[in-house]
């Protein structure tokens, strides 16, 4: 059985640090680049809403069902945007990752796929998870556009 705790993920470029309550500055400043919280198809918080994002992942985090990070770029030091495991269900060796927003400036770079690489290799390789899932590309939302069209260019 799996037991995900708080853990320091670095490489490819990122660090993916536990999320503390200290990040929310760094947050903050990361929804802005872009005003990511206007954005319909996904959850991220304004400005004044950053504490009680924080607030909401480190409850998911306590209760056993989330473990959130919040990433930074080593390139600038600057946190960039947030990830997480969720929806673990630690009697079957599973984890979801989800809840992944970048500042707009991160959008289409590299920082997603090094996020991806560092939090799959940790679930199969440290956690031993048998299944990590993930929202499927063919479900992206038919509004979201420029994302369909390239994960379209990344699998052909």
């Amino acid at each position: 059985m799996i037991a995900p705790t708080p853990v320091t993920l670095e490489g490819h470029g990122v660090r993916l640090e536990p999320l503390v309550r200290e990040h929310h500055d760094g947050l903050a400043a990361a929804a802005a680049d872009g005003e990511l919280w206007k954005l319909w198809f996904t959850s991220v918080p304004a400005p004044q809403e950053t504490h009680a994002y924080v607030s909401a992942a480190l409850a998911g985090q306590q209760a056993g069902h989330m473990l959130p990070w919040a990433v930074r770029d080593l390139a600038t030091g600057n946190v960039v945007g947030s990830t997480r495991y969720h929806d673990i269900v630690p009697s079957i060796d599973r984890v979801e990752i989800g809840y992944t927003w970048y500042a707009r400036r991160c959008q289409k770079t590299s920082v997603n796929t090094a996020c991806k690489r560092l939090l799959l290799g940790h679930a199969f390789e440290a956690l031993g998870c048998k299944v990590v899932g993930s929202a499927p590309t063919t479900s992206t939302s038919s509004r979201r556009r420029r994302s369909r069209r390239w994960a379209r260019r990344r699998t052909a």
